[in-house]
């Protein structure tokens, strides 16, 4: 796996930009010369694929809205990394992943038996089909569920960046 030089946060939704901006918030000293910065989902998603190299880690930070779909803001991103027409290779060699998924269980019909794996269906298919692309999975998909107070969000944060200290 190549060394990660720099990091970009990919977000799309009113609360991942939210949860995008307390990543970079909580950016350990350490790694202060590591670049990183914050973009979102709806800019252009084909140059996700074009303008980084395999240095450059992708955070995608995506919200499930109601009935399993991307928040607006994500759309047009989430769709462009589905598309059926894409080589298996396409990510290859692009760039290392990573996928935060934020959900809200309240939405479902269930209520008493579901977890943050139940609302963040667009966030697990996001990362399937990225490692299906050919790109290389850097840290483990995170999920987050709004009806338990995001508990989860803290704890994946801060194992995130402990991961690219070591």
């Amino acid at each position: 796996m190549a060394t990660i030089s720099k990091v970009i946060i990919v977000c799309g939704g009113e609360l991942s930009n939210d949860i995008a901006e307390q990543i970079m918030s909580k950016k350990p000293p350490s790694l202060s010369s590591m670049e990183s910065s914050i973009r979102k989902m709806s800019e252009r998603p084909k140059t996700l694929v074009s303008d980084y190299d395999s240095s450059t880690l992708l955070c995608f930070v995506v919200q499930t809205v109601e009935n399993a779909a991307p928040a607006e803001d994500a759309g047009s991103c989430v769709r462009f990394f589905k598309r059926k027409t894409h080589p298996t290779g396409l990510c290859e060699d692009r760039f290392c992943f990573t996928v935060f998924g934020v959900g809200d269980s309240n939405l479902l019909l269930d209520r008493q038996t579901t977890t943050a794996k139940d609302c963040n269906q667009v966030a697990q298919e996001l990362d399937s089909r990225l490692q299906n692309l050919g790109a290389v999975r850097h840290y483990p998909l995170g999920l987050a569920d709004e009806r338990t107070g995001l508990t989860e969000v803290d704890g994946w944060i801060e194992s995130f960046w402990s991961n690219l200290e070591n």
